[in-house]
C-alpha cells in the first residue's frame, strides 16, 4: 500500500498533497507548528486551497504534522521545500538538506524519495542522496531510491492548477522512474513526461524559468530604450505581436520564488565547472535593476511637474510579487520602495492581498489597511506596482501636479508606464 509524506506545506506542497490525497493516504509535514495548526483548522493563508478543500481532504484521511515520527511508516517521501538564494545570490540548500536529514532518520528499505524543489542539475544525487545515506545507514539504489519531478505551481492561478499542468518525472533507476511516473499519472490529468535521468529533469526545470527571465529582460531593455525615444513600449509590442511567432512578453519587475531565483542555480553550477554564463547573468542584472529604474523615472516626472522631492508623499499600490496572490517572496516592489526612500520621499503602501504581518517580518515595512487609505489627491505620486483586480478600476482623478506611474499598464490615467 502506498503512503505518501509531503515535506513542506507551502505554495507547492499543499496543493500537491491535496491532489495525491484523492488517490492515496497522505500526511503533510511542515516544521512550522503554526502552519500545521492553521491547516488543521481548515485555513490556508496562501489561498491555494479553499477552506472547503482543506476540510474535505482532512475528512478523507489527510493529516498534517510537524512530528517526524508521524511519517515513519510512509514509503514515498516528496520534498517540496523552498530553495532560495543567499545575499550573495548563491544557492542556499539549507531547507533541502534539513528535509533530507528528517527523511533519512525514518527512511526504510525500498522507500522512494522524490524531490520537487528547484535545484541545479546534479543536486539530488550529489547533495541530497549522501545526506539520506548518512542518516539512514542505507545504500542508494540498493536499499532506497530517488526521483525528481519538478514543481510547476503558478501561485494564484486557479486555472492552471497542479493536476492540470503536465508533469516531468524521473527516477534513479529505469524501474523506479516508471514507478514515479505511474504515481504522478494517477493524479495529474494533464499527463506526464518521463525524462531519461534525474539530471535531465533537474535541468529542464531550471531552464524553464531562466528562459522566461531572459525574455522579460529583453523587453525590459526595450522599455528603457523606447522611453528614451519617447515611444510607448506596449504600443510597439502590440504592433510586433501581430506577427504569428512573436513572443508575447511584457516589461515588468521580476520577483517571486522562481524566475528571479532559479537562474542563479544554473549559473552557480556552470561557474563551478569553469564556465561563466553571459546571457543568463546579463538578463538577471538587468531585471534586478528595474526597480531602481522605475523609481528614478518617477522622480524625474515629479521634478518635471515642479514637485519638491524631499518629504513628498508617494503611494505604492501592491507589494506582492504578482497580481491576485498573497505571495510576497522576493518581491521586487521593495526595490522601488527603497530607492524612492533614498530620494527622501515619504512612502505609504497599500495591498489588499498581502498579509501585513508577513510584510513587516520580511521587509520591515508597514502596510496601510483599507480604512487608513486617504483620498488619492493626498499623494504627490502614485505608483501602481502590482495589477491586482481591485486596482484596475480605481478612480484616481489626478491633478496637474500629481504623477501616476503604472508599471503594469492597466491605468488609463497614468502619466507613464514601464
Amino acid at each position: 500500500m502506498i503512503k505518501i509524506a509531503v515535506i513542506g506545506l507551502g505554495y507547492v506542497g499543499l496543493p500537491l498533497a491535496h491532489a495525491f490525497a484523492e488517490k492515496y493516504l497522505v500526511i503533510g509535514f511542515d516544521i512550522a507548528q503554526g502552519r500545521i495548526d492553521e491547516l488543521a483548522s481548515g485555513q490556508d493563508r496562501t489561498l491555494e486551497l479553499s477552506e472547503l478543500q482543506v476540510t474535505e481532504a482532512i475528512k478523507n484521511g489527510m493529516k498534517f504534522t510537524c512530528n517526524s515520527n508521524d511519517i515513519a511508516d510512509c514509503n514515498i517521501y516528496i520534498v517540496t521545500v523552498p530553495t532560495p538564494i543567499d545575499k550573495y545570490k548563491r544557492p542556499d540548500l539549507t531547507p533541502l538538506i534539513k528535509a533530507s536529514e528528517t527523511i533519512g532518520k525514518v527512511l526504510k528499505k525500498n522507500d522512494i524519495v522524490i524531490y520537487e524543489s528547484t535545484v541545479y542539475p546534479g543536486a539530488t544525487e550529489e547533495d541530497c542522496v549522501p545526506v539520506l545515506e548518512k542518516h539512514s545507514g542505507l545504500t542508494f539504489n540498493q536499499d532506497f531510491f530517488c526521483g525528481y519531478s519538478p514543481e510547476r505551481i503558478n501561485p494564484g492561478d486557479k486555472v492552471h492548477t497542479v493536476t492540470k499542468i503536465k508533469k516531468v518525472t524521473s527516477g534513479s533507476t529505469p524501474e523506479i522512474a516508471q514507478k514515479v511516473d505511474e504515481l504522478y499519472k494517477a493524479v495529474i490529468t494533464a499527463g506526464t513526461h518521463l525524462a531519461p535521468t534525474i539530471k535531465v529533469a533537474e535541468a529542464a526545470k531550471v531552464i524553464e524559468n531562466s528562459q522566461r527571465d531572459i525574455n522579460i529582460a529583453f523587453v525590459n531593455e526595450l522599455a528603457v530604450i523606447f522611453n528614451k525615444m519617447g515611444i510607448n513600449t506596449n504600443d510597439v509590442l502590440d504592433a510586433a505581436g501581430s506577427k504569428w511567432n512573436f513572443l508575447p512578453f511584457r516589461p515588468g519587475l521580476v520577483g517571486g520564488h522562481c524566475i528571479g531565483v532559479d537562474p542563479y542555480y544554473l549559473t552557480h553550477k556552470a561557474q563551478q565547472l569553469g564556465y561563466n554564463p553571459e546571457i543568463i547573468l546579463a538578463g538577471r542584472r538587468l531585471n534586478d535593476d528595474m526597480g531602481i529604474y522605475v523609481a528614478n523615472q518617477v522622480i524625474k516626472l515629479m521634478i518635471k511637474k515642479g514637485q519638491r522631492i524631499e518629504g513628498a508623499k508617494v503611494l505604492i499600490l501592491g507589494v506582492t510579487f504578482k497580481e491576485n496572490c498573497p505571495d510576497i517572496r522576493n518581491s521586487r516592489v521593495i526595490d522601488v520602495v527603497n530607492e524612492l526612500k533614498d530620494f527622501g520621499t515619504d512612502i505609504e503602501i497599500y495591498d489588499p492581498w498581502a498579509n501585513s504581518k508577513d510584510v513587516e517580518y520580511e521587509y520591515g515595512i508597514s502596510l496601510l489597511n483599507k480604512e487608513e487609505l486617504p483620498d488619492f489627491s493626498h499623494y504627490s505620486a502614485i505608483v501602481l506596482a502590482v495589477a491586482h483586480d481591485e486596482f484596475k478600476t480605481l478612480a484616481l482623478k489626478p491633478n496637474k501636479q500629481q504623477v501616476i506611474y503604472d508599471i503594469k499598464s492597466v491605468l488609463a490615467e497614468a502619466d507613464a508606464t514601464l
